[in-house]
């Protein structure tokens, strides 16, 4: 039996119409001799009905401090809703489907409500469903505790986080990521009109393009895909396009056309909103000032990042909502700092920039060539970030994308 997992977002099941075209692609996989595993996040986004910040909306409106297991509960009933509503459309058109919540589906997890993790899956009740010619249509973004049988939600992006979960305990020949795009871009296309999609990128390029920004995968979700070497492709419900091809390497990316891997070392371009940042005074003369810094921010449960650190100076970045905290623990601590708001990163990813001489003269180059003032740096093996004013960062966005010959 050949297995896969198709996961399938809100817009793809927000409509009649919609639906259908998932039923046409579960039928497609079904053609070509694949015994497919259907995930479904909650109908729609913010407004729709059985939209999952419709349902936390219509819970706060009760209660602003409502218990965390009451919350997940009612987050869950959007999938559920979904996975009905998605069964329902299969059996009509004469597949054999039936709904599943997470824990059915057999996703245990631990008890930390609002971004529980995967602690096992058991796979049988999903094997023997295949056997016998049923299609799951299985609850995305939540799970089940192991003892007491409480709904969890596995955070942002937990949908992509179940897909890839099954995919990798079912042993999937692939999981399917389908989406309202045709695939992962080379940047955002409502910033750069000319971002091609990426024919195939690595799992890291992916990861780090996430967590820099991109909105279309889950890192966590590609990190379970890379665990098991699984192949993931990022695909629209709404075209033939291939998509992109998530894999151990990246070859080389198109649209229409492919462009070869050493015209470009780079596979995108990313970037950040709403962020601060922050210069802090150390004396060069205690070596325990860094430590100290970051003990005390990470006792206060604010994450940074951007880290720079010298002897007598420290760098780093926050979300704009955490820098009144952030400022407040400074000021116990007793460190002078300069606080810059209004920022952004824009960043440039791509595995085969490693050991490339010139790839920082290039980025550099291009936000001087526009007048963009870079506020701090950040790279690393396979990514180059820059901290710049948050009115410049559509243009540093462009501007290195055509630098990278993107």
């Amino acid at each position: 039996m050949k297995i896969i997992v198709q996961k399938f977002g809100g817009t793809s099941v927000a409509s009649e119409e919609a639906r259908v075209a998932v039923k046409n692609k579960v039928q497609q996989a079904i053609r070509n001799g694949y015994s497919p595993v259907v995930v479904v996040s909650a109908m729609g986004r913010k407004g729709a009905p059985y939209a999952t910040d419709t349902l936390i909306g219509a819970l706060k409106d009760v209660n602003l401090s409502v218990n965390v297991r009451e919350m997940d509960m009612m987050m869950c009933c959007g999938e559920i809703i979904s996975s009905c509503v998605m069964a329902a459309t299969l059996q009509k058109f004469g597949i054999n489907a039936m709904a599943l919540t997470g824990g059915q589906a057999g996703i245990i997890t631990d008890s930390q409500f609002g971004a529980a993790r995967i602690k096992n899956i058991n796979t049988s009740s999903l094997i023997r469903l295949l056997e016998a010619g049923i299609i799951p249509v299985v609850c995305g973004f939540q799970g089940m505790t192991e003892n007491n049988y409480k709904f969890t939600t596995l955070g942002r992006g937990g949908s992509d986080t179940s897909a890839a979960a099954l995919g990798a305990a079912l042993k999937a020949d692939f999981v399917e990521i389908y989406t309202d795009v045709e695939g992962i871009m080379t940047a955002d296309p409502r910033i750069v009109e000319k971002a091609n999609i990426l024919q195939q990128i690595s799992y890291a390029e992916v990861c780090q393009m996430a967590q820099n920004g991109a909105k279309v995968i889950h890192p966590r979700a590609v990190e379970i895909a890379m665990g098991s070497n699984i192949p993931m492709y990022v695909k629209s419900t709404f075209s033939d396009a291939p998509g992109t091809l998530i894999t151990s390497e990246r070859i080389g990316q198109g649209n229409g056309g492919e462009i070869a891997i050493n015209e470009s070392c780079a596979s995108g371009v990313a970037h950040l909103n709403d962020l601060a940042q922050f210069r802090i005074d150390l004396n060069p003369q205690d070596i325990t000032a860094g430590r100290n810094l970051f003990e005390d921010l990470a006792d206060a449960g604010i994450s940074v990042g951007c880290l720079n650190l010298s002897e007598k100076e420290a760098m780093f970045a926050v979300f704009s909502p955490d820098v009144e905290h952030t400022c407040k623990v400074l000021n116990e601590s007793g460190f002078k700092y300069t606080l810059n708001e209004g920022c952004g990163k824009v960043s440039v990813v791509g595995s085969a920039m490693r050991g490339v001489p010139g790839i920082m003269a290039t980025f550099v180059s291009a936000l001087a060539s526009h007048n963009i003032a870079i506020l701090q740096t950040v790279d690393s093996d396979t990514t180059i970030s820059a901290i710049v004013k948050e009115e410049h960062l559509v243009e540093a966005v462009k501007a290195l994308h055509e630098a990278f010959k993107l």
